[in-house]
């Protein structure tokens, strides 16, 4: 598959073009569930971005929902991460970002991709593997949680 960025823009037209890009349509339906997920502040699962979407179009179905975001995920304009055993997703940046994720508070701290960049370049060096680290979720205890009191409640 030809790799494309994401349009810097949340112009339709930009929309459109990425998704044509890929020799797809941006059909109605498409248009409406991405726009859920990019004027989102943050990860939605698959139920917050189909109570977005139900908010503007009572047509689109739970099943459409999960088979475009995952779609959408294909082409590289929405990103996914599993946690917990759900799905959350988010709208992919024109740089790839990524997380650091307590296991015990959730909280979500994003980091930039240079310390990723440099991993992938190391694997790649090393192994002469070629790593796709678009968005990648490292989970671990945040400093909060490490703290000798909060481990005894671990």
């Amino acid at each position: 598959m030809t790799e494309l960025k994401a349009p810097a823009t949340h112009s339709t037209a930009d929309l459109a073009s990425a998704v044509h890009g890929h020799g797809h349509r941006l059909t109605p339906q498409r248009h409406v569930i991405l726009e859920a997920v990019r004027k989102a502040s943050g990860h939605l699962t698959p139920e917050a971005v189909y109570a977005r979407v139900h908010a503007k179009n009572l047509a689109i179905s739970r099943a459409t929902i999960y088979r475009t975001l995952d779609f959408l995920c294909e082409l590289r304009l929405v990103v996914a991460m599993q946690w917990g055993g759900q799905k959350y997703y988010e709208a992919a940046g024109e740089r790839p970002h990524h997380h650091l994720v307590c296991r015990n508070c959730n909280q979500i701290v994003q980091i930039d991709h240079g310390l990723i960049e440099t991993l992938s370049e190391a694997v790649l060096k090393k192994h002469h593997f070629k790593v796709d680290m678009d968005h990648v979720a490292l989970f671990g205890l945040c400093a909060d949680c490490r703290r000798p009191s909060k481990q005894n409640k671990i």
